[in-house]
C-alpha cells in the first residue's frame, strides 16, 4: 500500500472532494457538507473529514482569486488579492453552543452570509480536543479565524502566536488581544432595569450563571449600575449566580413568600425559561405576583416580561467586517465593537399587574 505522501505527491497541487470522500470513506456530500459548514454530518464525521482534508494537502492547495464588489466598503486585496487561502469560523467544543443553537445559529448565518456574498472560502470547525489544530491545517492556507463563543485559551493562544488575523464573536480572553464582536451588555442591561424602574418595579434579583461568558458577567454590571442609578441597594441572593440550573431552581423554590423579587431579572432567555418553571412549581401567578426578565429573544412561547433581541446575524456579518480590515490593518491598536440590542417590553404580561 502506497503511503500517504505518496497518494498526496501523485495527486498533485488539486485535491478534490471525491478524493477526500475515498481516502476517509465516506460520500462526496458528506464531504461537502462538511468542509463548507452545512447540516447532514455529526461532529465527529466532520471533524475526522477535515483531518483527513488537511492530511491530503486539501488546505495547502491554491484556491481561486477573489473579487469584490465596490459597495461592500472593502478593497479586493483584503478579500482575496492579497493572498490566499480560507477563513475558518471555529466554534467551541461545548454542546450548547453550536450551530443548532437558537443563539449561535443566527450568528453563523450572518458570518457565513457574508462571506458567500465576498465570494470567499469557509471552513467551519468545531474546537478540537488537542490544542495543535494546525498540525492538521496549513496555517498558510487560513487567512483569517472568527471564532464564536467561548474558545479554550490554548488554541487561542496557538492561532495568536502564529499571528493569523482573528476575530471573536461574544468572547474575550484576558490572555491575548484580539479584536471582539458584543452585544453592547452593560449598557442594554442597564436600560432594562430603569425602564423597570420607571414601570414602579423596586424589588429585583439578578439571575445567571457567574462566572460564565463574558456577556453574563457584564449584564450583571449593567444590572448593578441600573440599581446604582435608581438607589436601589437590593441584597443580590447569591444562590441565584450559580452554575447549575438545577441549585438556582431550588433557591427559587425555596424562597420565602416575603424574600421572592418583583421582578427575576435573567442573563438570557433560557435562563428565564429555569426560573419561570421553578416559579410555576410553586402555582405562583406571572407577572401578577412574580415576574420574569430574558436577554436575547429566544424564547417567545414563555411568560418572559421583557427580552431584549440580539440582532445575531448582524453579530456575524460585522465579525467577517472586522476581519476583513484587521487583514490590512495588522499593526493597528486592537477593536472590541458593540452593537446596540432593542428591548421588547410584553405589555400583555405587563398590564397583568395593574
Amino acid at each position: 500500500m502506497e503511503n500517504q505522501k505518496n497518494r498526496v505527491s501523485r495527486m498533485g497541487k488539486r485535491v478534490t472532494m471525491q478524493q477526500i470522500a475515498d481516502a476517509a470513506g465516506v460520500s462526496k456530500f458528506a464531504v461537502s457538507r462538511a468542509l463548507t459548514g452545512k447540516s447532514g454530518v455529526s461532529e465527529h464525521t466532520r471533524e475526522m473529514i477535515v483531518r483527513t482534508a488537511g492530511q491530503l494537502g486539501y488546505f495547502k492547495m491554491e484556491p481561486k482569486r477573489y473579487s469584490v464588489e465596490s459597495h461592500t466598503g472593502f478593497s479586493s486585496k483584503a478579500a482575496g488579492e492579497k493572498g490566499q487561502g480560507t477563513i475558518l469560523v471555529l466554534f467551541p467544543n461545548i454542546r450548547s453552543q453550536n450551530r443548532s443553537s437558537l443563539y449561535w445559529g443566527p450568528v453563523f448565518d450572518g458570518i457565513s452570509s457574508r462571506l458567500n456574498e465576498l465570494g470567499m472560502d469557509i471552513l467551519t470547525l468545531t474546537e478540537p480536543s488537542s490544542d495543535h489544530m494546525f498540525s492538521v491545517l496549513n496555517p498558510e492556507a487560513i487567512r483569517g479565524v472568527i471564532t464564536v463563543g467561548t474558545i479554550s485559551t490554548s488554541v487561542l493562544l496557538e492561532i495568536y502566536r502564529l499571528r493569523i488575523p482573528l476575530v471573536m464573536v461574544d468572547h474575550e480572553d484576558t490572555a491575548i488581544h484580539a479584536d471582539a464582536i458584543f452585544t453592547d451588555n452593560v449598557k442594554c442591561m442597564t436600560e432594562l432595569v430603569l425602564m423597570l424602574g420607571a414601570k414602579g418595579y423596586r424589588r429585583l434579583q439578578f439571575a445567571g450563571q457567574l462566572p460564565d461568558a463574558v456577556s453574563f458577567r457584564e449584564r450583571w454590571l449593567g444590572y448593578r449600575m441600573g440599581l446604582e442609578e435608581l438607589g436601589l441597594q437590593e441584597q443580590q441572593h447569591p444562590g441565584l449566580l450559580v452554575q447549575e440550573y438545577t441549585k438556582m431552581q431550588q433557591v427559587v423554590k425555596d424562597m420565602q413568600p416575603e424574600d421572592l423579587p418583583e421582578v427575576f431579572v435573567c442573563a438570557n432567555d433560557h435562563t428565564a425559561s429555569i426560573i419561570i418553571e421553578a416559579l410555576q412549581d410553586r402555582m405562583l401567578q406571572m407577572p401578577e405576583r412574580c415576574a420574569v426578565t430574558g436577554f436575547d429573544n429566544t424564547r417567545t412561547e414563555d411568560p418572559i416580561l421583557a427580552t431584549a433581541h440580539i440582532h445575531k446575524q448582524h453579530l456575524g456579518a460585522r465579525a467577517v467586517d472586522q476581519l476583513l480590515w484587521r487583514m490590512e490593518h495588522l499593526e493597528a491598536p486592537y477593536e472590541r465593537k458593540l452593537i446596540h440590542a432593542e428591548w421588547i417590553m410584553r405589555e400583555e404580561y405587563h398590564s397583568l399587574r395593574e
